[in-house]
């Protein structure tokens, strides 16, 4: 997945390592610390609920507007937690379950919270460890694209961690408030639909 950065590369809106810098470190303060954090978060926190943590799929669900983005975080999601159901892990196999019933959707932010929670990882540990995978993911995708180098994906990681070190030291949003303003991103997942030749699902 590259989050609508095929699209944006194929459209020369991105074509540098500085502009990977920007769209990365826009996308981590703008799209997961103001959304996906406080779904990881309350997902972690409600793991003895589940149908609390279904109610909150479904709200990533509505809020995800381009189709793409929904399919690949719940691929993303759903391979997570069979990861973990094939390893036993606390929740795993009863979500599954209620996701094969179409009782959950199963998106990446709300598998992280709950398996990791199920691992007996710390709350913060999982939210640096998903806040590094969404980096990792971005710039994986970034150097796939033959825009950026190695030396220039470890630096732009490295970078992002004073960000993320900024956003964990603010409390997360209350679900019932969060919302995400990335217009030109979910634009380019959307075009993504129409692309004729790809190497990734959004």
């Amino acid at each position: 997945m590259s989050a609508g950065l095929e699209m944006l590369v194929d459209e020369n809106r991105i074509a540098s390592s500085e502009e990977v810098e920007t769209f990365l470190y826009g996308q981590l303060s703008n799209r997961w610390g103001d959304f996906d954090r406080p779904i990881l978060v309350a997902s972690y926190r409600a793991a003895d609920d589940l149908s609390r943590v279904a109610k909150l799929d479904a709200l990533v669900e509505a809020q995800t507007l381009a189709d793409e983005s929904r399919v690949g975080s719940r691929r993303a999601g759903r391979s997570l937690l069979g990861v973990h159901v094939k390893l036993g892990t606390n929740y795993a196999s009863e979500y599954q379950s209620m996701i094969n019933r179409s009782m959950a959707d199963g998106h990446n932010s709300i598998v992280q919270g709950l398996v990791w929670r199920g691992s007996g990882i710390a709350e913060s540990v999982a939210e640096a460890m998903a806040a590094h995978t969404f980096c990792i993911g971005l710039v994986g995708a970034a150097l796939r694209l033959g825009i950026i180098g190695h030396i220039d994906a470890q630096e732009i990681v490295n970078g992002a961690h004073t960000i993320i070190e900024e956003i964990l030291s603010i409390p997360p949003a209350d679900p019932r408030n969060i919302s995400t303003f990335t217009p030109e991103q979910e634009i380019a997942v959307m075009r993504h639909e129409t692309m004729s030749y790809r190497l990734f699902v959004n």
